[in-house]
């Protein structure tokens, strides 16, 4: 039958039941009714009767018309405990099969086919567990069976393990439901409710979801530590994986609980984000900044003793400041803490074990903190060239004179115009366009700065290749359509994005499995699919940024410690974001751009700083705040600042959306003057202008008129 004369058929049997209100017969008041008619019709035809009984429960799941529950009621009236769950369990199961198949047929393709990149995810997990899957879900009433049916049959669930699965998963839930219809048999009266035995019975569906989720995590932890011998004393608590921003985090959190924990990095404490991310890169923007405050020093009314950079003096105090931040994230203050800090490569051998260069270790529980690197992109020819990446620049000793970027993302951004503001010759090539998350007008506030320094962006532009070591040849938009060019350079720094340090783990050997994009994939209590393991940071995502990674690292070190008793969903409603280059752009929550594209409804409240005191003052009049409420309201859905200083300003909105605080109670808190901060406030008053209550101003406006006289 081809899907046009099945999909007929369908609306045909389905216009039927509801053109002769078929369904009106599938309520308990009508069984009710004409319950005594039924049950001497039964006793005189007990086999036509069940069978009756089997192919009407058959058809209603097939066409996923509602009265299923009704029918398990009713068939526990009619047929008692043991022969009512029979009748129900295998009608169920076989009207799922075919609801399974009809659905199969007729959507499978087309969905896949329109959807596939977003269900890419679902079907490989429905491939390695969906048997598991489907039967945790057949155990929990609260999940519609009807849709359960329909959603299946869009994945590459295959027919019989569909069928055997659906009918030993609903089979607890059958007995549950034909066990509360023998006593609605035997209601009468209002009194006949309270019985013993009925309230039992709807008692036990109360209870049985919260049973069936214990017996599903009970099968799902024995299933991922089957074949692996666990320890029968444990060395630690916890172990970490990686000394960075979340594993440190992890640590610390574990010996404040009086956890015995151990944190194990290959490399240097502290990370990326101590050694070469965040304070490198910040410190060398400073420095930056200051370059570039002495190229405006008579702006400001002051004649620049010196223009010159010493780029050696700089790259020296890049390391004088890692060194004075150092003490915070080193061996001897967590050994302190009560960290047991050990150096060396891990490799998890069990999901309680870790070796740690031929050293065994073990703990109840392990957490994967192992973070990120730079990725390099698949051009030819990048690896005859001496590329730098986030990682190596800071070893450089002289600044390049010509210096080629790639990638105009966060990193991209603000090391190209660190280097042009210290004396580089820079060029950036990105594919897309600038900060492709941001805003249009977002993008454009950097996109003139760079400009206005010197700064050549070729934004949608594409690397075909390097030449010699010290050419790229690129194809870019033109007047005439592409056009090829080659671009010479000195230095080449790749700013392409990172990727997670999931290589030499183990992690294949325990069942963790990995995204598309290579983290680790893990739970909302980020736990992966061994239980005993946990991940966080930029090796899970999906927010490569260490402040996110630190608050990951709670969730991971409290649910590894606790779980057993109290788990957290990791919290991810307000995440701040800054770009450090000049100006700032910081945000948390919607922009514009995802409020659209996720149908979100919004209004825009916006304030330039160009009319702020100290702005004017500190000569940095440029940039706004740009604020998403929801419409008609003060609750604050994003927040978005570019200019001086943003991400010191972001701080309040981060707080205000975290705690449900509107623009109304921004506005009615005292700022400090003169300060960059009143910008937020100065927002909020823009929010409250353009909601102001006209009537009640007119009626007002009246009111001293006649006190005028």
């Amino acid at each position: 039958m081809n899907k046009t004369a099945l999909l007929a058929l369908l609306a045909l049997l389905v216009a039927a039941v509801f053109y002769w209100d078929l369904t009106a017969y599938l309520s308990l008041e009508q069984f009710s009714a004409q319950r005594e008619n039924i049950e001497q019709w039964r006793d005189q035809w007990p086999l036509l009767a069940a069978a009756l009984y089997f192919l009407i429960y058959v058809v209603i799941t097939a066409l996923s018309l509602p009265g299923a529950a009704v029918m398990t009621l009713v068939g526990g009236a009619l047929f008692g405990l043991a022969w009512g769950t029979l009748l129900v369990s295998f009608a169920s199961s076989l009207g799922a099969l075919l609801a399974f198949t009809i659905a199969r047929a007729l959507l499978h393709d087309w969905v896949q086919k329109r959807f596939g990149n977003y269900l890419a995810a679902l079907n490989r997990g429905v491939e390695r567990d969906g048997h598991f899957y489907l039967f945790s879900l057949r155990l929990v009433p609260a999940v519609p069976f009807f849709v359960l049916n329909l959603a299946m049959a869009l994945t590459p669930m295959r027919p019989w393990p569909f069928y055997w699965v659906s009918q030993l998963g609903m089979l607890p839930a059958t007995a549950v439901f034909v066990n509360a219809g023998t006593q609605l048999a035997r209601v009468d009266s209002v009194g006949d409710i309270l019985s013993v035995p009925l309230l039992l019975s709807f008692a036990a569906l109360a209870l049985f979801p919260w049973l069936a989720r214990a017996v599903a995590r009970v099968l799902q932890r024995r299933r991922a530590l089957r074949g692996f011998q666990r320890p029968r004393r444990f060395d630690h608590n916890l172990l970490v994986i990686g000394a960075g921003a979340a594993g440190l985090v992890s640590a610390y959190v574990a010996a404040q609980v009086r956890a015995g924990v151990a944190l194990i990095e290959r490399e240097r404490m502290g990370g990326d984000c101590l050694n070469t991310g965040c304070v490198p890169s910040k410190a060398l923007l400073r420095s930056a900044r200051i370059a570039r405050y002495v190229q405006r020093a008579p702006e400001f009314g002051v004649s620049a003793a010196a223009s010159g950079v010493d780029f050696k003096a700089v790259m020296a105090r890049v390391q004088r400041v890692i060194a004075a931040i150092e003490p915070h994230d080193s061996v001897a203050r967590y050994s302190e803490l009560g960290v047991n800090c050990i150096s060396g490569d891990a490799r998890i051998i069990s999901p309680w074990e870790v070796e740690v260069d031929g050293q065994r270790l073990s703990a109840r529980n392990i957490i994967v903190a192992s973070g990120g690197r730079p990725a390099l992109p698949p051009i030819p020819g990048i690896e005859d060239c001496r590329y730098l990446t986030s990682d190596t620049v800071w070893g450089l000793q002289q600044c390049p004179e010509r210096l080629l970027v790639l990638g105009a993302g966060p990193i991209g951004c603000e090391l190209a115009q660190a280097f042009a503001r210290l004396g580089a010759q820079v060029t950036v090539v990105e594919l897309f366009e600038l900060l492709p998350r941001e805003d249009s007008e977002v993008a454009q506030a950097v996109r003139e700065q760079f400009a206005a320094e010197g700064i050549e962006l070729l934004e949608h532009s594409r690397a075909l290749g390097f030449e010699n070591g010290d050419t790229l040849l690129i194809e870019q938009p033109g007047e005439n359509g592409a056009e090829q060019r080659r671009l010479h350079f000195d230095q080449l720094l790749v700013a392409t994005g990172r990727r997670a340090n999931v290589d030499g783990l183990g992690l294949e050997t325990v069942g963790v499995q990995l995204r598309k994009n290579g983290t680790i994939e893990v739970d909302r209590y980020l736990r992966t699919a061994c239980p005993t393991i946990y991940a966080c940071g930029d090796v899970t995502g999906p927010y490569q940024l260490t402040h996110a990674g630190a608050h990951q690292a709670w969730y991971a070190a409290v649910n590894s410690l606790f779980g057993g008793w109290k788990k957290f969903a990791v919290d991810y409603s307000v995440i701040p974001a800054v770009t450090f280059c000049d100006p700032e752009v910081a945000r948390a929550g919607l922009n514009e751009r995802e409020a659209e594209a996720r149908g979100v409804a919004f209004e825009v409240t916006r304030y330039e700083l160009d009319d702020l005191d100290r702005a004017i003052a500190d000569g940095e009049a440029r940039g706004f705040v740009k604020v998403l409420t929801a419409p008609g309201r003060d609750k604050i859905l994003g927040a978005t600042i570019v200019g001086y200083r943003a991400g010191e300003l972001l701080g309040e909105f981060v707080l205000a959306m975290k705690q449900g605080i509107g623009l109304n109670k921004i506005l009615g808190t005292i700022h400090p003057y003169p300060t960059m901060a009143e910008a937020n406030k100065y927002t909020a008053g823009q929010w409250r202008a353009a909601h102001k209550p006209e009537r009640l101003l007119a009626l007002v406006e009246r009111y001293h008129r006649w006190r005028r006289g």
